[in-house]
């Protein structure tokens, strides 16, 4: 029998990967919020992996509380995720992936591009969501998965913010909004940089996330986040002490 993948959350994308995952042979032990972290990993020290599926809002403050057994076993997946997010709390090497397929309540999972993983156990995801026909790809180094990860953070980002203005689709936005949304994502990719303390060509990242518009052309650009979204984006261009004119511009505008 394949060593036993712990699950912290439970959701929509949480699902998903437990699916997989127990196709694959793998058993799955679901940990959720009403479980104690610490009796879990007392019983289960040693498991092949530890998934983290939980909300953006639920990331740090589960994190913080992840026991010391299960710290070289981590797998991580969310959006705008960066290594400082794990790298504070001494997590040196996770299993870090990439998602790229969208998962809503009562529809299957719908797949925008290959969702790239890196780490110790990426070939165990690879053959766990390939059990369930969503295509994930093995990247060769840490720095090929940062500019995944930034690349799928300058989507999130761009679509998001450039959305309060459009409204609309992927598609529309960048066939009928392309001025504004290239404006965005440069300005995006600045604070990325900061966040990162790398650089990046940024014709290659916008070529990124216009791969990712045509996955799924129809993909709407403003979610419930986006709001949220703009705002952290600022907060981080303040920190960084960058202009970002054009993300201000649409804070402008959304609070008139």
């Amino acid at each position: 029998m394949k060593s036993p993948v712990v699950l912290l959350g439970i959701g929509e994308m949480g699902g998903v990967f437990a699916r997989g995952l127990l196709r694959a042979g793998y058993p799955v032990y679901p940990v959720t919020r009403e479980d104690d972290i610490a009796t879990a990993a007392h019983e289960l020290p040693a498991p092949a992996l530890v998934l983290v599926a939980v909300a953006e809002k639920d990331l740090h403050p589960l994190l913080e509380q992840i026991p010391l057994a299960w710290q070289t076993r981590l797998g991580l997946l969310q959006n705008e995720l960066l290594p400082r997010d794990w790298e504070q709390y001494g997590f040196l090497n996770p299993t870090v992936i990439s998602v790229w397929f969208e998962k809503k309540p009562g529809q299957e999972a719908k797949v925008l591009i290959p969702s790239p993983v890196f780490g110790p156990k990426a070939g165990l995801l690879v053959e766990g969501l390939g059990a369930i026909s969503i295509p994930a790809r093995v990247v060769n180094s840490a720095a090929d998965m940062l500019r995944e990860l930034v690349i799928k953070n300058v989507y999130i980002v761009t679509t998001n913010c450039a959305g309060l203005v459009t409204g609309g689709t992927v598609s529309e936005l960048w066939s009928n909004h392309r001025e504004l949304a290239e404006a965005v994502a440069r300005e995006v990719i600045q604070i990325q940089e900061s966040l990162t303390g790398q650089s990046f060509p940024p014709e290659d990242l916008i070529q990124g996330m216009v791969t990712a518009f045509d996955g799924d052309p129809d993909h709407g650009c403003m979610g419930r986040s986006a709001p949220a979204r703009l705002q952290r984006a600022l907060e981080q261009a303040d920190a960084a002490g960058l202009a970002v004119p054009r993300l201000r511009e649409i804070a402008a505008r959304q609070a008139q």
